[in-house]
């Protein structure tokens, strides 16, 4: 039983430190809860620019943070979700959405994981097909074959 609770107690603070880590400092968060809810989901779109795999709600970097206070205050002003989203995308481009849109200029991105794949599948297939059925040992000289002979009759040297 005592194992249980102290796995229960590891989980717990676990979870909470998850928790408090990703709100950032209490004095960025909202005071309505709802609206730190929809900032939070915001954040979680957009890329942190220093970091590169973590949204600006997972990041520490003081740029991530100055993003996160961009996103409270257009919140706060009463903006949509997707105004908050194309304000900071107007500034920073199609590299701050973890998602960036399906474009002549990102097509590339999107189908990089389908031609990579492709590409390793047509190179085992060439690979396969160039193999050769077995390697032919190189012909004895004339000095190995008196050896073998010598070796066949029990001859030592």
């Amino acid at each position: 039983m005592p194992l249980r609770r102290a796995a229960l107690a590891l989980a717990l603070t676990l979870i909470a430190t998850q928790t408090f880590a990703a709100t950032g400092r209490p004095e960025d968060r909202l005071a309505d809860p709802a609206l730190e809810t929809r900032a939070e989901a915001i954040g979680r779109d957009l890329r942190c620019m220093v970091c590169q795999n973590q949204s600006i709600e997972d990041s520490d970097a003081d740029l991530a943070r100055d993003l996160r206070r961009i996103v409270r205050e257009r919140v706060s002003a009463g903006d949509s979700d997707a105004a908050v989203v194309n304000f900071v995308h107007d500034r920073y481009g199609d590299f701050v959405l973890l998602r960036p849109p399906f474009n002549p200029v990102t097509a590339l991105l999107w189908g990089m994981p389908a031609i990579a794949f492709g590409g390793g599948v047509l190179v085992i297939l060439a690979r396969r097909r160039r193999a050769p059925a077995g390697i032919e040992p190189a012909p004895l000289t004339d000095t190995e074959r008196q050896r073998l002979a010598e070796l066949e009759r029990g001859d030592s040297a």
